[in-house]
């Protein structure tokens, strides 16, 4: 018995071995942002939100579109949550800023049909965070009187992270 038990560890550990060596060569590696960076990100929107007397939720991404932050400011509308972390999640996963998909999904555009999938939010208010050229994630705000006020405090929280997000 206490021979099969030792011929059995041996060949655990020979084939866990060999199945990290196959595992090594099946996989990938990405970036993903800190809590604290993503906080940092979100609180710096929020606070450029409210230099502006705008009341927003901001809400950051993962690179897969699960939520690592939602802000949502004391006075700002509850829809608001769904439609930043919507922007967000738009953004991070076409990988392009919302308000850069608005011309090329409008009415006749060949990708028109993007605006009508469950989930996609195309406004402005959704941007792309990049850390040495790889996407990490999104940002999303939501509640400021138009695309372009959200976009603004939304670059804001970026400008926050830039210096931690450069290698």
């Amino acid at each position: 018995m206490r021979s099969f038990l030792n011929a059995l560890i041996v060949v655990v550990f020979a084939f866990g071995g060999l199945g990290r060596a196959v595992a090594a060569e099946g996989t990938v590696t990405f970036q993903v942002m800190t809590p604290e960076t993503a906080l940092t990100a979100a609180q710096a929107a929020l606070n450029r939100c409210r230099e502006e007397n705008f009341q927003v939720a901001v809400a950051i991404v993962d690179r897969f579109g699960g939520v690592q932050v939602l802000l949502r400011d004391q006075l700002a509308a509850s829809r608001t949550i769904n439609i930043a972390i919507g922007k967000a999640r738009t953004a991070a996963g076409f990988r392009i800023n919302t308000s850069d998909m608005i011309p090329v999904t409008e009415n006749g555009q060949p990708s028109a049909g993007i605006r009508h999938l469950p989930g996609v939010v195309i406004v402005g208010g959704g941007v792309i965070i990049e850390a040495g050229g790889t996407l990490v994630g999104g940002i999303g705000v939501s509640g400021a009187p138009g695309g372009d006020m959200d976009d603004l405090c939304a670059f804001a929280g970026i400008d926050a992270i830039f210096d931690q997000l450069e290698f």
